[in-house]
């Protein structure tokens, strides 16, 4: 009887948080919220990994100064590592920055087209069918378009992250050379 009475307790209050979260969820003001949170997370981490990379290139190259016998850094090379690792990390971070933008748009259309499908007359097993197949259509799609988008992210970072570092690197030198 009281084991009865702690799982009737227990399901009570699993729908009551159940309901709870689901009329949090439906406000505007949550979805805003988690959208400007996602956001503030990923520029707290491309800003800490873009001081990370740019730390980690300046204390290469003043390694290599500081040895005149190995000039690793006069061929370039650290400042292809660091806009390599900065064009990846940047276009990573806009793929997830797109996945969250893409996901509601997503679902949306999602439901409109099964909603569509059922108006039309389709008996519920070829709905679940039709479902099933477009689910797999528009995560191949969205996936693609994702990919070529970070991709093409990565490359204009990459690029512009190494002429950036070349050119400063280049004006150092030239400072350098001046003042002796």
């Amino acid at each position: 009887m009281a084991q009865q009475q702690e799982t009737q307790i227990e399901e009570t209050e699993s729908i009551i948080s159940s309901i709870f979260f689901i009329k949090i969820m439906s406000k505007r003001r949550t979805w805003v919220f988690l959208f400007i949170s996602v956001y503030a997370i990923l520029l707290s981490i491309s800003w800490n990994f873009l001081k990370s990379v740019l730390s980690w290139y300046e204390s290469t190259i003043s390694a290599d100064s500081s040895n005149p016998t190995i000039s690793i850094s006069s061929s370039g090379w650290p400042a292809l590592y660091a806009s390599v690792l900065l064009g990846v990390g940047f276009g990573l971070l806009s793929m997830v920055a797109a996945l969250a933008v893409v996901l509601p748009a997503t679902l949306v259309t999602w439901i409109t087209i099964l909603v569509l499908l059922t108006f039309a007359g389709k008996p519920r097993r070829d709905l679940v069918l039709e479902g099933k197949k477009l689910t797999l259509d528009i995560t191949g799609f969205v996936i693609k378009i994702l990919i070529k988008e970070g991709n093409v992210v990565a490359a204009l970072c990459a690029v512009l992250a190494y002429f950036v570092l070349v050119i400063s690197r280049n004006k150092q030198l030239q400072n350098g050379l001046d003042d002796h």
